[in-house]
């Protein structure tokens, strides 16, 4: 998957019908990377949001808004001091690279007429948002790039805008045949990478892609495609020029069993096989901020959440440690009934040993007379071996019984650990983070020694409705669980929880009604394997009853709860309904 000169261009159209000649009105930094610049156009306010973030850069529009620092950085308070009512007159890309540029007219300090030039440069790890006056001196940028970082390419203040060397390819927009031909023939790569290296815009994907439509074997060397060959990967390289030149787009992600192949601006024919499907977007920036704005939250929320994962990690490590070992000495205690036998058998036959022996042979009585062979102390008389024998017994029986309860109380810890680390999986705010660091807290996994943050909002239950206009709640961790099933669950309600994993427990809301449609028996269960450890199982089992049959486990942790009367059906794991 890639955000490629051809996404970017499609990109460029709708930010072009859409806030250009739009009046900038309010500019954030919600992460150190990432600006979200709000713009009024024709009555309507539109998002930009922008990340310059090495791993995943991104540029589109959003209806989402995101929670900035109280103290804004020094780059957003240089941009609303120069922009923060200025009007984007133009945004344009160099060809395809992969960099756009919005032009900005605003006045100056002494009320003139100025113009400012804002620049996105989405390049992996070099990626960078640069401010820029027209005639390209550098102001500041988002990220300051010394001679120490680059020898090649400063970006600092004061510096001239350059464009960066490493984007500078063939255009495929103006390319004609022969300086198509020659590129090929001068390249010692495949064609698939001579494409990608040598033009702006073609990812390897899009590489993949014309070698498909050209019919033709993209691993082959480019110094032996010639001919037909050439001419017809010519021509499908012109088809894709004229389709960018006419904004001919059709965003759409590839996906296959529910999980997202690939994406791309243009319809893609190496995917035209049954087991992928095509989910058409009307824009790009839905396509991109369902997926990569998804992604990137989920990165930034890993990354917050790496402290409680290490956590929970190193306890369930530890738990599994001492319930193997726990275990190990339960079976070792399975065969304490020998040393009481022992015993026996010593006080009713010892009197005939005469001291010194190393084993005495017996008639067994427990074993209807069979003989029976006991090893001895020989420094010990037959009464103290008895006793020997009777106190390994008696330890043995105690540790069984100590054991008893210690290895189901060190199962549970593993099953609330487990629980944990899927919650933590599923986290998608502040909120829900936070929830389960009090629950790593209150149950003594890590020290509550930071307060809690009034700002952010309570994390809450998932929330959909079926098909059938029904209410189905997903609990997110173990305490969301809990209020789900004993809270907001009644009587009647319908309860859902992949069966033998950790997940959510998910609930129909159906009051006293009697007769649920079917098609809402499996839209819940789907949510709860989706929201289950076996999220990525082709089919899973779920269990489902009524709330009513459910029991809270004494002394367990919350979101435990124990069932005898219940269906199951195995269903697909899907996300949403």
């Amino acid at each position: 998957m890639a955000f490629d000169g051809i996404v970017m261009a499609a990109l460029g159209k709708e930010l072009r019908d859409t806030i250009c000649g739009g009046v900038i009105s309010r500019i954030a930094m919600p992460e150190k990377d990432e600006l979200l610049i709000t713009i009024r156009n024709n009555g309507n306010n539109y998002r930009l949001l922008v990340s310059a973030s090495a791993s995943l850069p991104l540029i589109y529009l959003t209806d989402e808004n995101r929670t900035s620092p109280l103290t804004a950085p020094a780059f957003c308070m240089l941009l609303r001091k120069h922009i923060g009512s200025g009007r984007i007159t133009d945004i344009r890309q160099p060809g395809l690279e992969r960099v756009m540029v919005l032009d900005i007219e605003h006045r100056n300090d002494l009320g003139d007429m100025c113009t400012r030039q804002l620049i996105f440069e989405m390049m992996g790890k070099y990626s960078n948002i640069i401010f820029a006056a027209d005639d390209d001196t550098i102001i500041d940028s988002i990220k300051r790039v010394p001679s120490s970082v680059s020898s090649i390419r400063e970006v600092l203040p004061g510096r001239k805008y350059v464009f960066p060397e490493e984007l500078k390819k063939k255009d495929i927009l103006t390319e004609d045949e022969a300086g198509f031909l020659l590129t090929l023939k001068e390249c010692r790569e495949s064609i698939e990478k001579a494409l990608f290296i040598n033009y702006a815009g073609i990812s390897p994907l899009i590489a993949r892609e014309l070698c498909c439509r050209a019919g033709i074997d993209g691993v082959m060397p480019a110094q032996g495609c010639t001919g037909e060959a050439a001419a017809g990967l010519y021509a499908c390289i012109s088809d894709l020029a004229e389709q960018i030149q006419n904004s001919d787009f059709d965003p759409a992600i590839i996906t296959r069993k529910n999980e997202p192949v690939e994406f791309s601006a243009v319809s893609l024919k190496l995917y035209d096989a049954p087991e992928y499907e095509t989910e058409s977007y009307t824009s790009v920036s839905s396509l991109l901020e369902y997926y990569y704005g998804a992604r990137d939250e989920r990165a930034r929320i890993r990354q917050r959440s790496a402290d409680m994962r290490k956590t929970a990690v190193t306890a369930l490590e530890r738990a599994v440690r001492k319930y193997e070992l726990q275990e190990r000495q339960l079976r070792d205690c399975q065969g304490k009934d020998i040393y009481k036998v022992y015993g026996d058998l010593l006080n009713t036959y010892g009197y005939s040993l005469k001291g010194g022996e190393k084993s005495f042979t017996c008639e067994n009585f427990y074993d209807n007379g069979r003989e029976i062979t006991i090893p001895l102390d020989e420094h010990k008389s037959a009464k103290e071996n008895a006793r020997r024998y009777y106190d390994r017994y008696s330890k043995l029986r105690r540790t069984e019984e100590a054991l008893g309860e210690e290895i189901v109380r060190t199962g549970n810890d593993i099953e609330h650990l487990r629980s944990i680390l899927q919650a933590v999986e599923m986290s998608r705010t502040e909120g829900d983070l936070l929830q389960i660091r009090g629950e790593l807290c209150d149950y003594g996994y890590i020290r509550r020694h930071e307060r809690r943050s009034k700002n952010l909002p309570k994390s809450q239950p998932l929330h959909f409705v079926s098909s059938d206009g029904y209410d189905i709640f997903a609990g997110k961790n173990n305490y969301q669980n809990e209020e789900v099933t004993f809270r907001m669950a009644g009587g009647n309600d319908w309860w859902f929880h992949a069966k033998g994993v950790p997940g959510s427990h998910v609930v129909i809301k159906c009051g006293d009604e009697a007769d649920i449609p079917d098609r809402t028996f499996e839209e819940a269960a789907s949510l709860a394997a989706f929201y289950s450890q076996n999220r990525a199982g082709e089919k899973v089992e779920v269990d489902y009853t009524q709330r009513k049959n459910l029991k809270r486990v004494t002394g367990a942790s919350p979101g435990f709860v124990i069932y005898n009367t219940y269906f199951s059906m195995s269903v697909r794991p899907k996300e949403q309904i």
